[in-house]
């Protein structure tokens, strides 16, 4: 079986969750995978050597991991990754890093994975309308989406190996300053509540953010609040031009359905609608749904979730 080579999924430096569904993927298209994990300070790859399926941890060190920067981040990964199949998650980030060493390489990439059946990849196209089947030989760069591959165990044991991936770099990118934000990001969470412009105000997405401490779940956004309130940041944004995501369960509050919505929503496990528009096309697609307003609904919502977790 050929070799995989897999890019760690990094989260404020440490090693994210999602890591241990990259290597459940890549164990399905080879064998000897080897987990690279970009980072400044070495101990954070210790964990990571405890990944079942992993034969071999690299530490990347160096201090443009700090940030990310586009070009940097795959000039040194590039240069201390093997030859052979290279997965990623299918994050924003790493869907542009992807493309970005698969360029370097010279060899095709492939989104947004959603299934893995031998050689044949599966993948959304037309706003997840079809499903394209693609079949690889050789070398080749994959993304892989998020909450939808089960993720490898933590009882194994393999060598970590630190290299200095500082390089021959000419720019990279000294400071980043990001809104603080202790919330789940949405790409990984396994419940979320979005709001869309019904809320009718960016201060009423404290409602959703009640409803998502009482279920441990992010929140997210519609392109219609993004776009109408500069408080709601393009991070919490879900849909074609936003994130992907795969949760157990999405409620969606105030969000018409718009296709470039339900593009990035729509694999869902369980989606429950609330919207004062019972013609609204998200019920369409709602396992369950509420004709009400947010206002209406949510206290209740609220109270009833309290109950039964408490």
């Amino acid at each position: 079986m050929t070799e995989t080579v897999i890019i760690a999924e990094m989260h404020k430096g440490k090693v994210s969750p999602t890591t241990n569904e990259l290597v459940g993927a890549a164990n399905l298209l080879g064998s000897n995978c080897t987990l690279i994990v970009p980072c400044t300070d070495s101990s954070v790859a210790d964990e990571a050597s405890n990944i079942s399926g992993v034969t071999k941890v690299i530490a990347a060190k160096s201090s443009l991991f700090t940030n990310y920067d586009a070009a940097a981040w795959a000039q040194a990964l590039d240069s201390v990754a093997p030859q052979g199949i290279v997965v990623t998650s299918a994050s924003a980030q790493s869907k542009d890093l992807a493309a970005r060493i698969a360029a370097r390489r010279d060899i095709s990439v492939v989104q947004d994975v959603i299934s893995i059946d031998g050689n044949t990849l599966s993948t959304p196209i037309y706003s997840g309308k079809a499903i394209e089947n693609v079949s690889i030989n050789g070398d080749v760069v994959v993304s892989i989406r998020p909450n939808v591959f089960a993720g490898a165990d933590n009882d194994g044991s393999c060598e970590v190996q630190v290299i200095d991936a500082s390089g021959d770099l000419s720019t990279a990118v000294k400071e980043l300053v990001e809104r603080a934000s202790t919330r789940l990001d949405v790409s990984e969470a396994n419940i979320i509540i979005s709001g869309g412009r019904g809320m009718g105000s960016p201060d009423n997405f404290s409602h959703l953010e009640v409803i998502a401490d009482t279920l441990g779940a992010a929140v997210g956004a519609s392109r219609a609040a993004v776009d109408t309130w500069a408080e709601i940041p393009h991070s919490m944004q879900v849909g074609q031009t936003g994130k992907t995501v795969n949760p157990n369960l999405y409620i969606a509050v105030g969000i018409s359905g718009a296709i470039q919505h339900l593009a990035g929503m729509r694999s869902s496990k369980y989606i429950v609608a609330i919207n004062k528009d019972a013609d609204a096309p998200i019920f369409q697609y709602a396992d369950y749904g509420i004709v009400s307003t947010w206002e209406e609904a949510l206290p209740v919502l609220g109270n009833a979730l309290s109950n039964m977790l408490s």
